[in-house]
């Protein structure tokens, strides 16, 4: 029931000696509220705070804490509400009235993160359980191990599940996490029980700035007990930002004397959505409709929100017709197939000669060109009659220089062809009559090159020749050094205009070339100075510079 505040100010009177009030101030109150307060101001300008329960439970739960109050306001550096005075009431109980501590209550959710109000909180709460446990159990409050809290946690769900209230989601959920043995492995700790943003009053130096607050009291220890420290995270993790979270955690860890569970994060997270149950089994106990479907509605919005962070957690489990992610195409090697290896079976055997011979004439190839060379000097110096000879040598020498060359068949052949090339049907001569057949082709080839001239004393104009006056013999002999100089195979003088020479007789003393061994890089040097002599022109004088051995490009 509702208090007048005017009789609420009159308990105050009553329980503190000297209190004049001067004025009241009521808080409003709402359906489920376990206590009536009020701010009373007396005439010495002192305010106080009057509470007054409204059941017998809310009266047995203020009287469990007056005595821990005491003891605590000695042991904490932030402020508890010590009890100055007590009235009776007539349908049982006490007020208390408790002078008023500075400070406002404030919002979790506009909580900064980073270093100020966010870890001076994380700090006071590391305080609380820094508490010796036998304070509390000198109150006469309860202690719990982390296997009877579970249990006593389970207890409550079964007791909520039978209401009829709770999502079969939010059962499942919930029971799978309290069956969860290494969930619970925590050391009991002096705690809070309901520490939301409406027990927790700070001051600011700055009211601009929110860093600049700092924690003044904690008020409302009806739930005070030694249990899970995660209880007194519930309210924080519910509402707090994940940066102010973690932001209080570490405040909170370092001010801790023992070190914090890795498990009390997410007993938080489960002590927070499992704080209706205990509204819902009290409206249930009182027969209280209004309340009881007000905590039915709640229990229904924290299912929804659960399953749509769960959504958003989780891209596999997304309803929509895209992919969360774009998927990359995965390359998949070829197969090989039995016919790739038929047919590198049948190259092999069509082609593994030729190919180990060339990959083993690869390195001997610049050796075999220069075993070729070596070959053709051998032959070229080889004496007249000696072919037989040579063509062994050679094939010794090739075979001393290349000896991974003259193996293969090809090689052979193609060495062959060179051989042919360059001796003809010579390189296969052989014996006396051979060397006839070669004196007769080589006389061939001298009257060729100097027709049917004979010696120089048959010739009639030989006396002219004698008779010549020194400076036409100083000519021929510049004549004939020029030809010694000309190339083989290249044209006298006249082939310079197209004018062809008349052979010249074969003169008597003039010797026969040795028979060449075949080479056709190989000349023979023939002195045919007593065979030169001015040639007539017939036609026109082309003038007196037209002499032989001229050359116009001299």
């Amino acid at each position: 029931m509702d208090r007048s505040p005017l009789f609420l100010a009159a308990l105050a009177s009553a329980a503190v000696p000297g209190l004049d009030p001067a004025s009241v101030e009521a808080v409003p109150g709402v359906p489920d509220q376990q206590y009536d307060v009020a701010f009373v101001q007396d005439t010495q300008h002192r305010r106080w705070v009057v509470r007054v329960p409204r059941n017998q439970a809310a009266a047995a739960q203020m009287e469990s804490t007056f005595g821990l109050l005491a003891l605590l306001a000695r042991r904490l550096p932030f402020g508890v509400p010590t009890p100055k005075g007590f009235a009776a009431l007539k349908e049982g109980g006490r007020a208390a009235i408790y002078p008023y501590l500075p400070g406002r209550p404030i919002d979790f959710s506009q909580l900064p993160p980073g270093p100020g109000l966010t870890a001076e909180l994380g700090r006071a709460i590391a305080a609380l359980h820094n508490v010796d446990h036998q304070l509390f159990d000198e109150a006469g409050l309860p202690a719990y191990d982390a296997d009877t809290y579970r249990t006593r946690r389970l207890s409550e769900l079964d007791r909520a599940a039978a209401t009829g209230h709770v999502p079969t989601s939010l059962l499942s959920r919930w029971e799978r996490q309290l069956e969860d043995v290494a969930l619970w492995r925590f050391a009991p700790t002096p705690t809070h029980g309901d520490l939301t943003g409406d027990q927790v009053l700070v001051v600011f130096d700055d009211e601009d700035d929110a860093s600049t607050g700092r924690v003044k009291a904690f008020t409302g220890w009806e739930d005070a007990k030694v249990a899970d420290p995660a209880d007194d995270f519930a309210a924080l993790v519910s509402a707090a930002s994940p940066a102010s979270v973690d932001s209080l955690l570490e405040a909170y860890a370092h001010a801790r004397v023992e070190r914090p569970d890795p498990h009390l994060l997410e007993r938080a997270r489960l002590s927070g959505e499992m704080r209706v149950l205990s509204d819902l089994m009290g409206a249930v106990g009182a027969g209280d409709r209004l309340v009881v479907e007000r905590c039915a509605a709640a229990l229904r919005r924290l299912e929804n929100r659960l399953h749509a962070e769960e959504e958003s957690a989780n891209d596999y489990r997304r309803t929509g017709l895209r992919p969360a992610h774009t998927t990359r195409p995965v390359l998949v090697p070829p197969e090989l197939s039995d016919e790739d290896d038929d047919l590198e079976d049948d190259v092999d055997t069509m082609f593994g000669d030729r190919a180990g011979t060339r990959a083993g004439s690869t390195g001997a190839e610049q050796d075999g060109d220069a075993a070729d060379r070596e070959v053709d000097d051998i032959t070229a110096a080889a004496p007249e009659g000696d072919d037989d000879a040579a063509a062994r040598e050679r094939d010794e020498d090739v075979e001393t220089t290349a000896p991974g060359r003259a193996e293969p068949e090809a090689a052979a052949r193609e060495l062959d062809e060179d051989v042919e090339t360059m001796f003809g049907d010579r390189s296969t001569a052989g014996g006396a009559g051979d060397a006839a057949a070669v004196e007769r082709e080589q006389d061939e080839d001298v009257e060729t090159m100097f027709g049917d001239r004979g010696a120089p004393g048959d010739d009639p104009d030989d006396a002219d020749t004698a008779g010549a006056d020194p400076d036409t013999e100083d000519q021929q002999s510049r004549d004939d050094a020029m030809v010694g100089q000309r190339p083989e195979g290249a044209g006298g003088p006249s082939d310079e205009f197209g004018i062809e020479d008349e052979p010249e007789p074969e003169p008597a003393g003039a010797e026969v070339p040795p028979p060449s061994s075949g080479g056709a890089e190989e000349t023979a040097e023939i002195d045919v100075s007593p065979l030169r002599r001015p040639q007539p022109i017939e036609g026109d004088d082309p003038g007196p510079d037209f002499e032989p051995g001229y050359d116009p490009r001299a």
